[in-house]
């Protein structure tokens, strides 16, 4: 099995090409070989046991795509994306990376030809529904997005669906809760506050909270979101029915939840170095956000997560980015 990653050098890719490297197969099937591309290079993984080839490219380009479907890779992993901050602040740049490469990638797979019909994941977001909604959002709920960014997502998951009925690709969607805690520096993200109030305190520095304590979003672990893309990899996608699109499993905590969870595992002094500064614009684009969800579908299909609490979401970046040793 050939498998390539699209936005393999960002957090989610990386640790989805670690674990499919340490697996060596998804599902039953052992993997030959793996692409990983990014616009930058992506690392290649060291002592890799099967042929890694790294491509950095312009995802957004009208020629990208071809030659990387060229090598006709059974599943593709499609990561690629700017995140919604980025996406909202820079108009042209959202929709050329989020909607026309896509374009881009799934027009590639078709002109394959010869029966090439890949299991292509996508990594949507659940920014695709917008306010006013419901206390939790189920199955049914329609797609209002409040924003740049979920909009082009939406518009993606809705573009796979079609190429999926008409029988060009193998398409299933899967909506992302944010995830938390990310490893590294902040990024141009709307949501980043959520981990930047755990990741900095824990590494012994101070982070701002531009919202409220009573804010309440809906999370899930990196360990998570990997498990996520797997498990899409590698299910009977005829169980799904005509709507490949899927919000995945999460849980739900407010701010407040967040800071208390962080001090119950890491105590008052680490909790001390959280900064609040209110900015408007990040209340008003999280006052669009959803709040709280009901995954029933994904979870009869075998979604599952790999938190029951927010406790364990903190407890996974401590053991899986700081070694199990935080700045007390």
């Amino acid at each position: 099995m050939h498998i390539l990653i699209l936005g393999a050098a960002g957090m989610v890719g990386r640790k989805l090409t670690e674990r499919l490297l340490r697996d060596g197969r998804l599902g039953k099937t052992d993997i030959t070989s793996m692409t990983l591309q990014d616009v930058v290079a992506p690392t290649k993984p060291a002592n890799a046991k099967i042929p890694v080839k790294v491509v950095a490219s312009d995802f957004a380009d009208s020629g990208a795509a071809a030659p990387l479907v060229a090598e006709r890779p059974d599943v593709i992993f499609h990561l690629a994306a700017i995140v919604s901050g980025e996406a909202e602040a820079e108009f042209d740049k959202g929709y050329r990376i989020n909607l026309d490469g896509t374009r881009y990638l799934i027009d590639a797979i078709r002109a394959v030809g010869g029966g090439y019909k890949p299991r292509l994941v996508f990594t949507s977001s659940i920014a695709v529904f917008g306010a006013p909604f419901p206390e939790k959002i189920g199955d049914e709920f329609f797609h209002t997005p409040l924003t740049s960014y979920g909009t082009q997502k939406s518009i993606c998951e809705l573009l796979i669906n079609d190429y999926t009925r008409k029988g060009l690709l193998e398409g299933i969607s899967i909506r992302l809760p944010t995830i938390c805690v990310r490893p590294g520096k902040p990024n141009k993200a709307a949501s980043g506050f959520f981990s930047n109030i755990i990741r900095e305190p824990l590494a012994g520095e101070e982070a701002v909270l531009p919202v409220s304590d009573d804010v309440k979003h809906w999370h899930a672990s990196p360990k998570s979101a990997v498990g996520f893309l797997v498990h899409a990899g590698t299910m009977d996608l005829q169980s799904i029915g005509p709507r490949r699109n899927l919000s995945m499993p999460g849980l739900a905590a407010t701010v407040g939840e967040q800071i208390a969870a962080l001090e119950r595992v890491a105590g008052k002094k680490v909790v001390a170095r959280i900064k609040r500064v209110p900015d408007p614009t990040i209340i008003g684009i999280v006052s669009g956000w959803p709040r709280d969800f009901v995954t029933d579908r994904a979870l009869k299909l075998g979604f599952t997560t790999a938190e029951k609490t927010f406790d364990d979401i903190i407890r996974i970046h401590i053991e899986d980015e700081l070694g199990g040793k935080f700045a007390a």
